[in-house]
């Protein structure tokens, strides 16, 4: 049997581990703790998005290759 429970690590409480005890009473469990990754890692985990993202932020250092728009083509993007 596969429990998957995602939870943020301050929600962890005593009750959360009375209730594994409860579900899985008599038997040998194992738990198995993972963070995801955050949005950085994750763009960065393809060979081909790390790429592209670290010559962007070379460009931005260098302030080359910019978009500029103006305050009514930010408001066309947010609506």
């Amino acid at each position: 049997m596969n429990f998957t429970q995602y939870i943020d690590a301050d929600n962890l409480s005593k009750d959360f581990l009375d209730y594994l005890k409860a579900a899985f009473k008599g038997k040998k469990i194992r738990l198995t703790v993972e963070t995801e990754p955050d949005e950085t890692e994750y763009l960065m985990s393809s060979p081909t998005n790390h790429k592209r993202l670290l010559k962007s932020i070379k460009n931005i250092e260098k302030r080359e290759k910019l978009v500029r728009l103006d305050k009514n083509q930010l408001k066309k993007l947010n609506a």
